[in-house]
């Protein structure tokens, strides 16, 4: 049965998070703080951020926007969908539904290699086999005569697990913004569905997460949508561009990615797939956020610009119209990335087992609370600046400084070109 409430707590009157005027951003007054939540695609490795939500709520964290691709947005969909105390509790539900775990055998703790690797990549075929219960199941004989289908797997069973933990009165009328993305099939023009501009339902979610060939596209107003990740694996620049804070309003996002873009030369055919998998789902986090650092960079001399303007020409409206919107909030991206593990590989993403799904939400509650005091270690964010936390088990960094403005000599790469 689809869960419903009879009272749903209104969207407090903030001047944040809604977009363009064409969304209906209404003006209110600015909240103490923003905080925002944006979730990677990654499929079974999107546990990874079920842990890390679990340390970031233990902080109390109020979140005022949401937004994913593919896991993510099924992730996204759990938190937006319920109840503060039900959060983890609902997330919790969902992977264990959608984890395999031998009939009357308990998972094998402290498997050494290659045993392990050879029980993950068991775990995987058997989901590719039988596919996961709530989730995916493989179509049957008979869809494949006369003619294929356009997938291998049919995902009913995924709309009934969104509509059984997911309360969408509470997701469309709450007070959270709520945000996936999807690739429309005909155009390939990516769209995002947006809680404050369209009712969401168990549709857009599955538009969000189907993956070909693997899942068939998703009709929502005769249109048909893929996952968001063919296009953009992650919905940061989506939200940075949206995200129209009050100037005196600090804001914080906290990113949480699944693949990530750094690794090792591969050696094996099975490395190159994982590596190619990796480059290529990871998304440029690194230019997204580079791109938003300079841009503050750019409003903060023009402001400065400004000043040395006699005070009638600075008050002109032609000045005034150049410095509209050039006032950034102080901005901080936590940015949690899920560290490849030395028994990784390339069906990591499609390995559904109770063991690596326990194993990794571990490491995303053990990483965000990593995160956390990273944050809790730094100054006040300056007015008008965005600050970068990267971190990854066993390695951070802290990027705060505007990121060189001038050109590149030709051939030579930007640093807005590499990858985080």
């Amino acid at each position: 049965m689809p869960r419903s409430r009879r009272a749903v707590p209104a969207r407090p009157p903030l001047r944040l998070l809604h977009g363009s005027a064409a969304e209906g951003a209404p003006q209110a007054p600015a909240a103490a703080a923003v905080n925002a939540l944006v979730l990677q695609g990654g499929g079974a490795l999107g546990s990874y951020q079920a842990g890390a939500f679990e340390a970031l709520a233990a902080r109390a964290q109020e979140l005022h926007w949401v937004a994913g691709i593919s896991i993510g947005a099924i992730n996204a969909a759990l938190i937006a969908g319920n109840p503060a105390p039900l959060r983890v509790q609902r997330l919790r539900e969902f992977w264990e539904r959608v984890s395999l775990a031998v009939p009357l055998l308990p998972d094998p703790p402290d498997l050494p290699q290659p045993m392990r690797g050879w029980w993950d990549g068991s775990m995987a075929l058997w989901g590719m086999w039988s596919g996961v219960s709530g989730f995916f199941a493989p179509r049957p004989w008979w869809n494949w005569w006369p003619q294929h289908p356009a997938s291998w797997y049919d995902t009913a069973p995924l709309r009934g697990t969104l509509l059984e933990l997911v309360d969408f009165e509470l997701l469309n009328d709450g007070p959270m913004r709520f945000s996936v993305g999807a690739v429309d099939v005909q155009s390939g023009n990516f769209e995002y569905f947006d809680n404050r501009r369209q009712r969401i339902g168990p549709e857009h979610i599955m538009a969000s997460g189907a993956l070909p060939p693997g899942f068939a596209p998703v009709p929502i107003d005769g249109r048909w949508y893929w996952d968001g990740g063919l296009v953009s694996n992650t919905p940061l620049a989506y939200v940075l561009s949206r995200l129209q804070a009050d100037p005196d309003t600090p804001v914080t996002i906290f990113q949480i990615d699944l693949f990530s873009a750094r690794g090792q030369v591969p050696h094996t055919l099975q490395e190159a797939v994982e590596r190619d998998k990796d480059i290529r789902y990871s998304s440029r986090t690194r230019l997204v956020s580079d791109l938003m650092r300079e841009r503050h960079h750019w409003h903060l001399r023009l402001q400065r610009l400004a000043e040395l303007l006699p005070p009638e020409q600075r008050a002109s409206a032609e000045v005034q119209e150049l410095l509209a919107g050039t006032r950034d909030p102080a901005m901080t991206l936590v940015h949690v990335i899920l560290s490849g593990k030395e028994r990784s590989a390339h069906f990591k993403d499609y390995e559904f087992s109770r063991l690596s799904m326990n194993e990794r939400w571990q490491a995303g509650q053990s990483d965000m609370r990593a995160a956390l005091q990273l944050l809790d270690e730094q100054p006040p964010p300056r007015p008008g600046r965005l600050r970068v936390l990267d971190h990854q088990a066993g390695a951070r960094a802290v990027r705060d400084d505007p990121p060189p403005l001038a050109q590149p000599a030709d051939g030579a790469a930007a640093p807005d070109d590499q990858k985080r």
